[in-house]
Protein backbone atom coordinates (compact mmCIF):
# COMPACT_ATOMS: atom_id res chain seq x y z
CA UNK A 1 0.00 0.00 0.00
CA UNK A 2 1.52 3.51 -1.38
CA UNK A 3 0.47 6.97 -0.15
CA UNK A 4 -1.27 7.32 -3.05
CA UNK A 5 -4.02 5.34 -1.02
CA UNK A 6 -6.01 7.42 1.71
CA UNK A 7 -8.65 7.04 4.26
CA UNK A 8 -10.60 9.98 5.07
CA UNK A 9 -12.69 10.20 8.23
CA UNK A 10 -15.67 12.17 9.04
CA UNK A 11 -15.66 13.31 12.66
CA UNK A 12 -18.36 15.66 14.67
CA UNK A 13 -17.00 18.71 16.58
CA UNK A 14 -17.46 17.26 19.83
CA UNK A 15 -20.31 19.68 21.41
CA UNK A 16 -23.04 18.28 24.08
CA UNK A 17 -25.94 18.31 22.29
CA UNK A 18 -24.87 18.35 18.67
CA UNK A 19 -23.17 14.91 18.99
CA UNK A 20 -25.02 11.55 18.44
CA UNK A 21 -28.24 14.23 19.05
CA UNK A 22 -30.49 10.33 18.55
CA UNK A 23 -28.57 8.06 21.45
CA UNK A 24 -28.59 11.12 23.90
CA UNK A 25 -32.21 11.24 23.71
CA UNK A 26 -32.29 7.97 25.87
CA UNK A 27 -28.85 8.34 27.64
CA UNK A 28 -27.89 11.86 27.77
CA UNK A 29 -25.83 14.28 26.14
CA UNK A 30 -22.60 13.43 28.60
CA UNK A 31 -22.77 9.97 27.96
CA UNK A 32 -23.34 10.24 24.38
CA UNK A 33 -20.32 12.26 24.20
CA UNK A 34 -18.39 9.53 26.10
CA UNK A 35 -19.73 6.99 23.60
CA UNK A 36 -19.11 9.52 20.42
CA UNK A 37 -15.46 9.59 21.93
CA UNK A 38 -14.96 5.84 22.03
CA UNK A 39 -16.14 5.16 18.87
CA UNK A 40 -13.71 7.63 17.73
CA UNK A 41 -10.49 6.29 19.28
CA UNK A 42 -11.49 2.88 18.35
CA UNK A 43 -11.73 4.11 14.46
CA UNK A 44 -8.26 6.13 14.75
CA UNK A 45 -6.24 2.80 16.65
CA UNK A 46 -8.06 0.83 13.65
CA UNK A 47 -6.60 3.54 10.78
CA UNK A 48 -3.34 3.55 12.48
CA UNK A 49 -2.70 -0.13 11.52
CA UNK A 50 -3.12 0.98 7.47
CA UNK A 51 0.06 2.23 5.68
CA UNK A 52 -1.93 4.84 3.47
CA UNK A 53 -2.20 8.66 4.15
CA UNK A 54 -5.22 9.83 6.75
CA UNK A 55 -7.45 12.39 6.59
CA UNK A 56 -9.61 13.95 9.53
CA UNK A 57 -12.37 16.04 7.99
CA UNK A 58 -14.09 18.16 11.03
CA UNK A 59 -17.77 19.17 10.96
CA UNK A 60 -17.56 22.54 11.27
CA UNK A 61 -13.46 23.55 12.78
CA UNK A 62 -10.30 22.17 13.10
CA UNK A 63 -9.69 20.61 16.53
CA UNK A 64 -6.11 22.14 16.95
CA UNK A 65 -4.42 19.69 20.18
CA UNK A 66 -6.92 16.92 20.17
CA UNK A 67 -6.26 13.16 20.00
CA UNK A 68 -6.21 13.34 16.13
CA UNK A 69 -2.21 14.08 16.03
CA UNK A 70 -0.92 16.51 12.95
CA UNK A 71 2.07 13.38 12.85
CA UNK A 72 -0.64 10.78 11.53
CA UNK A 73 -3.58 13.32 10.50
CA UNK A 74 -4.24 15.48 8.13
CA UNK A 75 -6.73 17.74 9.09
CA UNK A 76 -9.85 19.95 7.10
CA UNK A 77 -13.19 20.80 7.33
CA UNK A 78 -15.60 19.37 5.64
CA UNK A 79 -17.92 21.77 3.06
CA UNK A 80 -21.83 21.64 1.81
CA UNK A 81 -24.71 21.77 1.85
CA UNK A 82 -25.70 18.00 3.08
CA UNK A 83 -23.56 15.27 3.75
CA UNK A 84 -23.66 14.06 0.08
CA UNK A 85 -22.15 17.56 -1.17
CA UNK A 86 -19.84 17.32 2.08
CA UNK A 87 -18.80 13.51 1.02
CA UNK A 88 -18.27 14.41 -2.94
CA UNK A 89 -16.10 17.44 -1.84
CA UNK A 90 -13.90 15.78 0.13
CA UNK A 91 -12.61 13.27 -2.24
CA UNK A 92 -12.39 16.24 -4.57
CA UNK A 93 -10.29 18.26 -2.00
CA UNK A 94 -7.89 15.58 -2.03
CA UNK A 95 -7.39 13.75 -5.41
CA UNK A 96 -5.26 14.37 -6.85
CA UNK A 97 -2.51 13.92 -5.44
CA UNK A 98 -4.20 10.52 -3.62
CA UNK A 99 -5.19 8.16 -6.19
CA UNK A 100 -7.57 5.99 -4.35
CA UNK A 101 -9.63 6.62 -0.95
CA UNK A 102 -12.12 5.66 1.38
CA UNK A 103 -14.60 7.59 3.23
CA UNK A 104 -15.59 6.75 6.59
CA UNK A 105 -17.62 7.98 9.35
CA UNK A 106 -15.81 8.24 12.62
CA UNK A 107 -18.75 6.00 14.58
CA UNK A 108 -18.71 2.97 13.70
CA UNK A 109 -18.16 0.23 16.12
CA UNK A 110 -17.16 -2.89 13.88
CA UNK A 111 -14.59 -0.75 11.48
CA UNK A 112 -11.64 -2.47 11.34
CA UNK A 113 -8.36 -2.43 9.56
CA UNK A 114 -9.30 -5.52 8.05
CA UNK A 115 -12.40 -3.94 6.03
CA UNK A 116 -10.30 -0.86 5.58
CA UNK A 117 -7.49 -2.38 3.86
CA UNK A 118 -9.83 -4.77 1.96
CA UNK A 119 -11.82 -1.50 0.65
CA UNK A 120 -8.35 -0.09 -1.03
CA UNK A 121 -7.33 -3.77 -2.22
CA UNK A 122 -11.34 -3.98 -3.93
CA UNK A 123 -10.16 -0.92 -6.01
CA UNK A 124 -7.59 -1.79 -7.39
CA UNK A 125 -10.05 -4.02 -10.04
CA UNK A 126 -13.37 -1.52 -8.84
CA UNK A 127 -14.59 1.43 -9.78
CA UNK A 128 -15.96 2.05 -6.44
CA UNK A 129 -16.26 0.70 -3.12
CA UNK A 130 -19.71 0.45 -0.65
CA UNK A 131 -19.66 -0.71 3.03
CA UNK A 132 -23.51 -0.85 3.68
CA UNK A 133 -25.17 -0.36 6.95
CA UNK A 134 -27.73 -2.44 8.49
CA UNK A 135 -30.45 1.30 8.55
CA UNK A 136 -30.03 1.14 4.67
CA UNK A 137 -27.41 4.00 4.49
CA UNK A 138 -23.49 2.85 3.95
CA UNK A 139 -20.43 3.23 6.65
CA UNK A 140 -17.76 3.30 3.79
CA UNK A 141 -17.52 4.65 0.65
CA UNK A 142 -14.60 4.82 -2.01
CA UNK A 143 -13.66 5.75 -5.47
CA UNK A 144 -10.64 6.03 -7.78
CA UNK A 145 -11.12 9.62 -9.10
CA UNK A 146 -13.71 12.14 -7.40
CA UNK A 147 -17.28 11.44 -9.28
CA UNK A 148 -20.18 14.22 -8.10
CA UNK A 149 -22.97 12.48 -9.38
CA UNK A 150 -23.15 9.25 -7.48
CA UNK A 151 -23.93 11.94 -4.50
CA UNK A 152 -27.14 13.19 -6.40
CA UNK A 153 -30.81 12.79 -6.04
CA UNK A 154 -30.43 10.92 -2.30
CA UNK A 155 -32.41 11.49 0.13
CA UNK A 156 -29.90 11.06 3.43
CA UNK A 157 -30.77 9.33 6.47
CA UNK A 158 -33.59 7.45 4.41
CA UNK A 159 -33.29 3.43 4.19
CA UNK A 160 -32.77 3.79 0.30
CA UNK A 161 -29.09 5.69 1.07
CA UNK A 162 -27.49 2.83 -0.61
CA UNK A 163 -29.84 1.42 -3.15
CA UNK A 164 -30.10 4.63 -4.89
CA UNK A 165 -26.01 5.13 -4.51
CA UNK A 166 -25.57 1.67 -6.70
CA UNK A 167 -28.00 3.26 -9.11
CA UNK A 168 -26.40 5.97 -10.06
CA UNK A 169 -23.26 3.77 -9.98
CA UNK A 170 -25.03 1.65 -12.42
CA UNK A 171 -26.06 4.68 -14.33
CA UNK A 172 -22.56 5.58 -15.02
CA UNK A 173 -21.45 1.56 -16.20
CA UNK A 174 -19.23 1.60 -13.36
CA UNK A 175 -18.50 -1.48 -11.23
CA UNK A 176 -19.03 -1.74 -7.27
CA UNK A 177 -17.71 -3.56 -4.78
CA UNK A 178 -19.76 -4.28 -1.83
CA UNK A 179 -18.07 -5.14 1.86
CA UNK A 180 -19.58 -6.70 5.09
CA UNK A 181 -23.01 -4.83 6.36
CA UNK A 182 -22.18 -2.99 9.52
CA UNK A 183 -24.20 -0.83 12.11
CA UNK A 184 -24.63 2.75 13.01
CA UNK A 185 -24.40 3.70 16.37
CA UNK A 186 -27.48 5.71 16.38
CA UNK A 187 -29.31 5.06 19.40
CA UNK A 188 -29.12 3.12 22.75
CA UNK A 189 -29.77 -0.56 21.85
CA UNK A 190 -26.82 -0.21 19.01
CA UNK A 191 -24.41 0.60 21.69
CA UNK A 192 -25.81 -2.27 23.78
CA UNK A 193 -25.18 -5.10 20.97
CA UNK A 194 -21.60 -4.61 20.91
CA UNK A 195 -21.38 -4.78 24.94
CA UNK A 196 -18.24 -1.83 25.39
CA UNK A 197 -18.67 0.32 28.92
CA UNK A 198 -17.60 3.89 28.49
Amino acid sequence: MTNNNAIIIFIKNIVPGKVKTRLAATVGNEQAVKIYEALLERTRQEALKVAVSRYVFYSTFIEKNDEWKDAHFTKKTQRGANIGERMSNSFIDIMPPVKSAVLVGGDIAGLTAEILQQALQKLKDHDFVLGPAFDGGYYLIGMNKPEPSIFENIEWSHPDVTKTTLQNIERLNKTCHILPTLSDIDYEEDWVKYGWDV
